[in-house]
């Protein structure tokens, strides 16, 4: 389908259909997704990069089984607001894998995302151990969270 804009994601997300966030890393995808009611986002296990066709097929076999209709990409861009070698390879992962599905993307600002839930990891007593294990799921999560509280905004501003 390819990218949208956040202002575009309720009528894709009607009939209790989810949202997902990802975090792409050069070894891990984190992955969260929404509960049906767009309000919280919950971490899932993330998926260890092997090959673009094995990871895209573990992705969409885990967004089919959460219901998802539609996908927060975090784009990692620079603290001065220019995109770098990682937001071009956002990019081309939404360009590879528009073909493989009708899901649209969002592109969400991902700055500090990663910064955000080691603290919340570190906070929560997590040993460094622990935490290299969630930080990309976590990192995910706050993604997600992020765009699930601009819909929220959306929602409250449409009504008044």
């Amino acid at each position: 389908m390819g990218i949208i804009s956040i202002e575009d994601l309720p009528e894709r997300l009607a009939g209790g259909r989810t949202l997902a966030g990802l975090d792409l890393g050069d070894k891990t995808i984190g992955v969260a997704v929404s509960d049906r009611g767009l309000s919280f986002a919950h971490p899932r296990p993330v998926i260890l990069r092997k090959k673009f066709s094995l990871d895209a097929a573990q992705l969409l076999a885990q967004l089919e089984k959460d219901g998802v209709g539609a996908i927060v990409l975090g784009l990692p861009i620079n603290m001065d607001g220019s995109e770098g070698p990682r937001a071009q390879k956002s990019r081309a992962f939404v360009r590879n894998m528009a073909p493989l599905c009708d899901l649209p993307f969002v592109l969400w600002d991902e700055r500090l995302s990663t910064v955000a839930a080691e603290r919340t990891l570190i906070e929560m007593d997590f040993s460094r151990k622990k935490r290299a294990g969630k930080i990309d799921s976590a990192a995910a999560a706050f993604i997600l969270q992020g765009a699930l509280d601009r819909l929220q905004s959306l929602g409250r501003a449409d009504r008044s």
